[in-house]
């Protein structure tokens, strides 16, 4: 997760101010068009979608904006939905301001609508169309078996109102990411993805409003198209059947093609790196150049304080005994905690969790397991992307980790602002630590000592 708000600018469309940010330089525009529940903020909320823009940046210049009525955008003044040629202009408006004559335009569930309606009718101003989770219309009709049964729409609409943003239950948490629904911090996590998209009203307005049908247009999309869902499909008897969704896009956009990833995932989950990857290689005609694959973890670092002076005090023969009971003792709590040893040099250990609240607690057994031992060893907990090499983990995050270990005091547990809004609601307590500066990495970060 950022620390640095994103800069936020506003296009004006007939009045009405539509707001957009700028990421990366690449060589190629790409235009994300929102669907309900891809706000701008989101990114700040969510690191699993801060990754991925940042993937996507690498070779695009991003260019995100909000729904009128959603997220920074100005709010509807009628609290209608607008149709789907008003949001069409809309990513005109944007498009003018950033000095974008054409771009490739990306579009997940309704919003996909929308860029199908925009290719269609402006097949000058997209290059390419790539869609995600997508549907010609979301629920079953005459011609169309696939999607939601219209007669469960009004049940669901009310369920979606209730649940929306709901910090213990949020709507779709079984089904946006069956990969992520164990992770204990996952629902607070899409509960504010929730609430810096759409406030509850607003939301189930655009889910009542989901009769929309573009069937008739997608013969006229002329943009090659990349389609790109789930390889499996859920188990909810009402879920949307994506991939049936995918396959009949297919069958009608004249230059179409779908690529699947692996699992259930429709929202960011364990198959983000395969979806920036497909992506990418559809815009630039080549694959990641890098072979290393990318994942969100949670690392850990662990350090002996003084040890130089407890060796002089100590002597050889009995430090070399004392580490070997401090390095059984963190590689049993890094079992009890499902964690991965890296590497460990010296007096210092390096670990990965795939949760943070498990490296956190996993930190804390450490430090008071030291203390048993009449050491004191301090540590830092991370949570961020990093790269995949072998059995090793490199990247910024990891750097970051082990800045914030050398911060920490003797018996502290320190870690990231990141850390602390993962592990909301898992009864880690956090005190403030300021704001400072971590040698060799840019701008200044929040720490905060992880207490309970």
């Amino acid at each position: 997760m950022r620390d640095d708000f994103p800069e936020i600018r506003y296009a004006d469309a007939d009045g009405v101010a539509i707001a957009y940010c700028v990421r990366g330089d690449g060589p190629i525009d790409l235009v994300r068009v929102p669907d309900v529940m891809s706000s701008i903020l989101v990114s700040v909320v969510d690191p699993w979608a801060d990754a991925y823009n940042d993937r996507l940046a690498e070779f695009s210049r991003l260019i995100r904006l909000d729904r009128r009525g959603l997220g920074m955008s100005d709010p509807l003044v009628s609290g209608d939905v607008p149709p789907l040629e008003q949001q069409v202009d809309d990513v005109l408006a944007v498009m003018d301001a950033v000095g974008v004559r054409s771009a490739a335009l990306q579009g997940g569930g309704d919003g996909a609508q929308v860029a199908l309606l925009f290719a269609a009718t402006h097949p000058d101003r997209v290059s390419v169309l790539v869609l995600n989770s997508a549907w010609a219309r979301a629920f079953r009709g005459p011609g169309y078996p696939f999607g939601s049964d219209p007669a469960f729409r009004e049940q669901r609409g009310m369920r979606m109102r209730s649940n929306w943003g709901d910090v213990d239950r949020p709507w779709g948490l079984e089904s946006f990411a069956p990969s992520r629904r164990h992770d204990p911090s996952f629902p607070q996590l899409l509960a504010r993805r929730q609430q810096v998209s759409a406030c509850p009203a607003a939301a189930s307005a655009v889910y009542f409003n989901e009769g929309n049908d573009v069937r008739e247009v997608l013969p006229l999309v002329q943009a090659p198209t990349l389609l790109l869902c789930p390889a499996d499909s859920h188990p909810d008897t009402e879920a949307l059947q994506l991939l049936d969704h995918a396959q009949f896009l297919v069958d009608h956009i004249p230059n179409a093609r779908l690529a699947t990833f692996p699992g259930m995932d429709s929202y960011l989950g364990a198959n983000t790196p395969e979806r920036a990857a497909l992506i990418q290689e559809f815009l630039t005609g080549a694959p990641p150049a890098s072979a290393s694959d990318r994942v969100l973890a949670s690392v850990l670092f662990t350090d002996i304080v003084s040890s130089t002076e407890q060796l002089a005090q100590l002597g050889d023969q009995a430090w070399r005994f004392t580490l070997d009971r401090h390095d059984t003792m963190l590689r049993t709590n890094l079992e009890r905690f499902q964690g991965r040893e890296i590497s460990s040099a010296g007096d210092g250990f390096f670990a990965v969790f795939d949760g943070p609240a498990r490296a956190v607690r996993c930190a804390q057994a450490i430090a008071e397991g030291a203390r048993a031992l009449g050491i004191d060893v301090r540590a830092g907990v991370h949570v961020g992307e990093c790269e995949v090499r072998g059995d090793d983990l490199t990247g910024i995050a990891v750097h970051i980790g082990a800045r914030v270990c050398e911060l920490a005091q003797p018996g502290e547990v320190l870690t990231t602002s990141t850390v602390r809004d993962l592990v909301a609601g898992s009864g880690i307590a956090f005190a403030e630590r300021g704001r400072t500066t971590l040698r060799g990495i840019p701008g200044e970060w929040a720490v905060l000592t992880a207490e309970g």
